[in-house]
């Protein structure tokens, strides 16, 4: 049974097994772990995932492809599939209490962050995540203060998770051949937060304020959210531009905002 992969659902094949061979090195699967992987595809991981012991539930959005795995994993019970849209799946769902899931997957590239973001909200039940993503979005996830690639998506995935680039992965190692080279992330949670927020929605409106405004400095993009005279009262050089301001300075400053009838 052959499948025309379909560009609306970003859909590029891994089928180079060496590839295949290193991502499991890496993830190391155990008999009896339960593992979640997102948009199986051809289930190229699926296979070497089963045969490794796991217990394992598959989320595929692709109707033909959710047909195709029934049919090339009938009767495995270790496997349970969701024919379900990834963005809108209740990945708690599938941990039973105290459980923790081990998350893996080949992301179509045009709905990776949104996808990343909707799985950061239940990190309380997952071990870690081990993605493959486009090179560069593994770049800014694993930025670093001072780094031109250093942005919201550093920020925020570094306040909910341990971020490891692992290794790239070439185009031709898919079919059909994407135009961008690849990578694999390792995402771990934090077992305990690693800066102190007085409230998760203002952190977040801050560093995305910040950002929205990279070229400017942290005292005129911020300037309708933080008073002048705090940045000198926290320590922090107003000078700085967003991409120079560390996730324990955001995580300050956003303890420090103005009054909502103060702007």
């Amino acid at each position: 049974m052959t499948h025309q992969a379909r560009k609306r659902f970003g859909q590029n094949f891994l089928q180079d097994y060496r590839i295949i061979h290193d991502i499991l090195d890496y993830a190391h699967p155990q008999a009896g772990e339960h593992w979640v992987e997102i948009g199986p595809g051809l289930g190229a991981l699926t296979k070497p995932l089963l045969e490794s012991g796991v217990k394992l539930d598959i989320v595929e959005l692709d109707r033909d492809l959710v047909a195709r795995l029934q049919k090339q994993f009938n009767g495995n019970a270790n496997l349970t599939i969701h024919s379900a849209d990834a963005l809108n799946f209740d990945f708690g769902s599938l941990a039973a209490a105290g459980e923790k899931l081990r998350v893996i997957g080949n992301l179509p590239y045009n709905i990776s962050t949104p996808l990343m973001f909707h799985l950061l909200e239940t990190t309380s039940c997952i071990e870690d995540m081990h993605f493959m993503l486009q090179k560069e979005v593994v770049d800014r996830i694993c930025a670093e203060p001072g780094s031109k690639k250093y942005g919201r998506l550093s920020v925020m995935i570094q306040y909910y998770c341990e971020a490891e680039w692992l290794f790239d992965v070439p185009p031709e190692s898919f079919d059909p051949i994407p135009a961008v080279m690849s990578a694999i992330v390792r995402l771990a949670p934090h077992a305990e937060p690693p800066v102190a927020l007085a409230n998760l929605d203002d952190f977040n409106n801050l560093v995305s304020q910040a950002f929205s405004q990279r070229r400017k400095t942290i005292r005129n993009s911020l300037k309708n959210l933080i008073g002048e005279e705090k940045f000198a009262e926290l320590g922090i050089d107003a000078n700085l531009r967003a991409e120079a301001v560390t996730l324990e300075e955001f995580a300050l400053l956003s303890q420090h905002l103005n009054p909502p009838d103060a702007a």
